[in-house]
């Protein structure tokens, strides 16, 4: 049928119609109150307004449409068609099925899961957000002051001997010992749930009631633990911004852009834009998102704010009382009514003009103008895939935990004689160089290095179950440098200290195979892997800091040899040429003048100091 019959048939109800070009691809979805008359006013010549609709129309070979019954249904199907088939000539959010949710699962005792996937199976999601890193440390927060359980049991009715070490570390009630009832683990999602949604103060007073309530009914143990709760959330209070001395619920949104905009030309080029979304909970800033968007040629502000309004909140799992807008958007009056149906509640959309909700305004789309040059400035293809290398880890390692603080151990001796050890600590797939450790092995004599790796993973885990701050917190993810000998040793020890849970691999140079314990078979990635590349660089930092260790105590032994063969070189002597210079690599690189200052020594021992030095030296 051809484009004019048609137009003809169009009926006047609402719903959502999808242009095609001559491939049968969908360029662009819309939706109207009335069909006949929005599909019409596109081939109305006298009413392009922009070039943008003109190269539109140019393209358009057909078109679809839906009837729905009401404008906001047709509200809800055109985000779902523009996430679908991902039009050319509509605005669009980059990559929006891969943004981040926090879940809490429907199940008895539900648990906390990272996910980035929304679906209808009753659980409660938190997002989107944008920071996958920050999300997991959001998730770190509410087990430390929630209790919220991340493990995979099944809680039945059938207890557990014993909790799992999280219930130790203070970071689980131990539902699977059925060590808290239902009713008051339901309690304390409620609460993570206030947290999450930014009702800290409402969240505050509730404690402090909870905690005066079971201190005078002397339950000392759940009133200190609802101080802490207490004290923890007072800590990130103090750290936020207020904003509106009004308990306000908002979220503010401003945007920034680059590329095509001018009205006189129309470009096949993508402008980038960045909008910047500030979430304002009890009068505080609490935090904020950003986003990127897609548009080809150029955009007005209303098109951009209106599309991104629609496919954000289609997605956002809390909706607050009022949004603030850099500029008027489209169809208001049916967003806010599709805002008020999702949150049960009258939502305001408007544009501030004038006092502090204005100058905040101002602040966001500066930070949007700064994201978006960040973005534009970085390279094409980013070297940093440092957060897909670590979720590859996660999946091909099948780990329970996500492996944000990785610890690595390596052996170095030389025949035996000096053994030594090295632990370094990547977070976020970074080397945290303040967390290394190193060990001179005390109990192994002679080149075990068995014995030696059980040694060493006892003395760190030790430590941290002493809760020596210097080892704390536990890693999520030990890699032994070495095969199944030094794994079987490593986990022995960690079986014997009740810390199996700690997720354990060694990682065998010759072929590169990682091995698990209870896996007959090394698991062999790709050479090009990321996760393989990741785990290679941690355990090259491992075995290059243990071998520096290594190489300073041997130089340390030969020169103290070489000063015990100096003629008037005693034992106290050599204590004050320690003290003084502090290093071996110092005292080798002094000169006359710079001995002679050691109390005691003269010119004629500083002599034969150099002359000892430079013959060993040689």
């Amino acid at each position: 049928m051809h484009l004019y019959e048609k137009l003809q048939l169009l009926p006047s109800e609402p719903g959502v119609y999808l242009m095609k070009n001559a491939e049968s691809q969908v360029i662009y979805v819309g939706k109207a109150i009335s069909l006949k008359d929005r599909v019409r006013s596109y081939f109305q010549t006298s009413r392009h307004q922009d070039l943008k609709t003109q190269q539109l129309v140019r393209d358009i070979a057909d078109f679809e449409y839906i009837v729905t019954n009401s404008e906001k249904e047709a509200l809800i199907l055109e985000d779902t068609l523009i996430k679908r088939h991902q039009p050319r000539y509509n605005i669009r959010l980059k990559d929006d099925k891969r943004y981040p949710y926090i879940k809490f699962t429907h199940e008895s005792y539900s648990r906390l899961e990272f996910t980035r996937k929304v679906e209808r199976d009753g659980a409660r999601y938190f997002g989107p957000y944008t920071d996958a890193l920050a999300v997991r440390e959001t998730m770190k927060l509410l087990q430390k002051i929630f209790h919220i359980r991340t493990c995979t049991l099944e809680i039945t009715k059938q207890v557990r001997q014993r909790p799992c070490l999280d219930h130790y570390l203070g970071l689980c009630d131990a539902p699977c010992v059925l060590a808290i009832s239902e009713p008051d683990y339901e309690h304390l999602l409620d609460e993570a749930t206030d947290f999450l949604q930014g009702r800290h103060e409402t969240l505050i007073q509730k404690l402090e009631t909870e905690m005066l309530a079971a201190s005078e009914r002397l339950e000392f143990e759940k009133a200190a633990r609802l101080r802490d709760q207490l004290v923890a959330l007072q800590r990130l209070l103090s750290s936020q911004k207020v904003v509106d001395s009004h308990p306000a619920e908002q979220d503010l949104i401003g945007y920034a852009r680059l590329g095509p905009t001018t009205e006189n030309s129309v470009s096949a080029d993508l402008a980038q834009i960045c909008v910047q979304v500030f979430f304002v909970r009890g009068g505080k800033l609490i935090g904020r998102e950003k986003f990127f968007m897609d548009s080809v040629g150029e955009a007005s502000g209303k098109e951009i704010l209106t599309a991104f309004v629609k496919q954000y909140y289609a997605q956002a799992t809390f909706i607050p009382k009022e949004i603030l807008l850099q500029c008027e958007i489209e169809e208001v009056e049916s967003i806010a009514s599709w805002l008020g149906e999702k949150r049960e509640a009258k939502v305001i959309l408007r544009v501030p003009e004038r006092g502090p909700k204005y100058r905040l305004m101002e602040m966001v789309i500066h930070n949007a103008e700064l994201a978006l040059k960040e973005q534009m400035a970085k390279p094409l293809k980013s070297p940093d895939h440092t957060e897909l290398a670590l979720q590859q880890l996660q999946d091909v390692l099948k780990l329970e935990q996500f492996p944000q603080r990785i610890e690595a151990f390596d052996i170095s001796n030389f025949q035996g004689h000096e053994s030594v050890a090295s632990m370094v600590v990547f977070v976020e797939g970074f080397p945290k160089k303040s967390d290394y450790r190193r060990f001179k092995i005390k109990t192994v004599s002679g080149p075990d290095d068995f014995a030696s790796m059980a040694e060493v993973i006892k003395r760190r885990l030790e430590n941290a179950l002493a809760q020596n701050q210097k080892f704390l917190p536990f890693p999520d993810l030990i890699l032994i440098d070495g095969g199944k000998g030094q794994l079987s040793s490593a986990r022995a020890v960690m079986h014997d200290l009740g810390l199996e849970k700690i997720s354990t691999c060694s990682l065998a140079k010759e072929f590169e195979h990682i091995f698990m314990e209870g896996k007959s078979d090394p698991i062999i990635l790709a050479r090009d892997s990321q996760a393989l590349q990741l785990l290679q660089r941690v355990r090259d930092e491992a075995h290059r800091f243990a071998l520096t260790y290594h190489r300073k105590l041997r130089a340390n032994t030969t020169l103290q040899s070489v000063l015990d063969q100096i003629p008037g070189v005693g034992p106290k002597r050599r204590k004050q040429l320690y003290q003084h210079f502090g290093s071996m690599a110092a005292l080798r690189r002094a000169d006359l003048r710079q001995l002679t200052e050691v109390p005691g020594i003269s010119t004629l021992v500083a002599q034969q100091i150099l002359k000892a030095l430079h013959s060993e030296e040689k």
